[in-house]
């Protein structure tokens, strides 16, 4: 199994609640940041709120640990995913030390080496994701004051995803 794992920045109309940060690209406006963990068909496994200004790279642990363990025919269930691809915005020691502390290959781009075109074919699955997550129009603004809410309809959103990925697997 494959994951990948990214992030997403959406503006907030109230301008109070939790998980709200300064954006340091949008002179500071407040906003929060979305971190889905997807497997390679693109369905989400895991979604975590950060404020804007919280680094991709700071919420990479929190969002791996989110997952659920995963049934197989024989054997323990398996917890962790057996690698995991991301982007040059995870591409700290921390972040690989954390991810083989967890038994999990690390296959992130490297920043300065690598060209973001190599990981192009397992990145264009996440931002589908988050395209499929942008369709419902409540997820767009952050309405919501409270980010437990927000974070309620954006779970809501990734069961419907999942529900439309089986239905149309099955008939």
């Amino acid at each position: 199994m494959v994951e990948s794992v990214g992030g997403f920045f959406i503006r907030p109309g109230e301008k109070r609640g939790g998980a709200i940060g300064p954006n340091p690209t949008d002179r500071g406006k407040p906003g929060t940041k979305r971190h889905l963990l997807v497997d390679r068909r693109g369905l989400p496994l895991a979604v975590i709120l950060t404020g804007a200004n919280v680094h991709d790279s700071k919420a990479l642990t929190e969002v791996v640990d989110a997952v659920q363990p995963l049934r197989q025919p024989r054997g323990r269930p398996r917890k962790r995913p057996e690698k995991l691809h991301a982007d040059k915005a995870y591409d700290y020691p921390r972040c690989r030390e954390d991810l083989r502390a967890r038994a999990i290959n690390p296959r992130i781009a490297r920043r300065g080496v690598d060209s973001s075109a190599h990981l192009g074919r397992h990145r264009w699955v996440v931002e589908r994701t988050f395209a499929w997550v942008n369709q419902f129009r409540r997820l767009i603004v952050r309405y919501e004051r409270h980010a437990d809410l927000y974070r309620a309809f954006l779970v809501l959103a990734a069961a419907i995803i999942c529900f439309r990925a089986i239905k149309t697997q099955f008939c």
